[in-house]
């Protein structure tokens, strides 16, 4: 079983009204598998998405008058950390019993046809629900595993679907010649974000990185998806679809992007879209590949592009030129 090497808490308290908010951030803590310990106290693994999910989740508390405090705990007494395990071990297995028992039914159902049909609605509501019970799935249970196999099984009998398939936006001047800070390690948010900054806002745009919890921005700085960012998450959308709509970027190739990117970012399921979980493959894989978060960025620039494309969109070859470099710090600074 895998260790963690600690956890991160979320001590909060809302207000009595608005009357929504309770029940916001209680649908929003079991979205993303967090665990209670008493009625305002939930804990999660100490990992980076952890706690990016706890940190967007403080801030909708207080947004909505309420308060919020996430820390993290090593655990003296009870629960221990073999106790806690238990239970996240416990939550996955009633997320994963309802999807394997729908799972076993398909395949059954496809081995008494006996003949490969094309993946239908059915299917990709499944791969849905597996994909965000997999999220969760913290430590690599017995009942994620079965599952994962059922569903290779049903693949395995199915044809693959077929693939996929603008106009061109500008964004202000004053955006410019900029240095951009984010959270290093970026992920599906960041690394679009970045792609659009870069595509869009200013091709030789440089970046810099600062600690998970965030860090200072320094004058004339711009910043993306942290807390307090130039632009982050508003509302219920991402930093990509906020940047996106604050720049008046219409291009329909882009909001086909921002729907991928929400899903995979609020894990609310809002879009559904069956393209998702091969994007998220593709970030995972380059996150394996880059642990230098610069590198990760200009490693995703292409692979945008590509996706980009295939929701006919077109960056302008001008879009295109050698960009000006990424920065953990000084250096950064040094050049602007």
């Amino acid at each position: 079983m895998p260790e963690t090497s600690g956890w991160f808490l979320l001590i909060h308290q809302l207000p009595p009204r608005p009357l929504y908010l309770r029940a916001q951030v209680r649908r929003r803590l079991v979205q993303v598998g967090a665990v209670p310990l008493k009625n305002s106290v939930y804990v999660l693994p100490d990992t980076p998405d952890c706690l990016e999910d706890l940190q967007w989740i403080g801030q909708e508390a207080i947004a909505g008058g309420g308060e919020a405090i996430i820390c993290r705990a090593a655990f003296l007494g009870t629960p221990t950390d073999t106790e806690l395990r238990s239970r996240f071990l416990e939550e996955a297995a009633s997320r994963f019993a309802p999807i394997k028992k729908a799972l076993a039914e398909h395949l059954a159902a496809l081995r008494r046809r006996k003949s490969a049909t094309p993946a239908g609605p059915d299917i990709l509501r499944l791969q849905r629900m597996v994909d965000a019970a997999m999220k969760t799935d913290f430590f690599r249970s017995e009942a994620g595993t079965e599952v994962q196999t059922l569903m290779t099984a049903i693949k395995n009998m199915l044809k693959e679907p077929s693939g996929a398939r603008a106009s061109r936006s500008q964004s202000s001047g004053d955006l410019k010649g900029r240095v951009w800070v984010t959270r290093r390690d970026p992920h599906i948010d960041r690394l679009t974000t970045a792609w659009l900054i870069r595509r869009f806002v200013d091709p030789a745009a440089r970046f810099r990185f600062v600690d998970s919890t965030g860090g200072a921005v320094l004058k004339g700085e711009r910043s993306f998806d942290m807390i307090g960012a130039d632009f982050t998450h508003e509302g219920d959308k991402c930093s990509f679809e906020a940047m996106t709509a604050r720049l008046g970027l219409n291009d329909p190739a882009l909001r086909q992007i921002g729907e991928i990117v929400h899903d995979l970012d609020l894990k609310d399921g809002k879009f559904g879209r069956p393209d998702a979980p091969g994007v998220q493959r593709l970030v995972d894989g380059l996150s394996a590949a880059h642990a230098d978060s610069g590198a990760r960025v200009q490693a995703a620039l292409p692979i945008f592009d590509t996706l980009f494309a295939s929701f006919g969109g077109r960056v302008p070859a001008r879009r295109l030129q050698k960009p000006g470099g990424t920065s953990t710090g000084r250096s950064a600074r040094r050049r602007r």
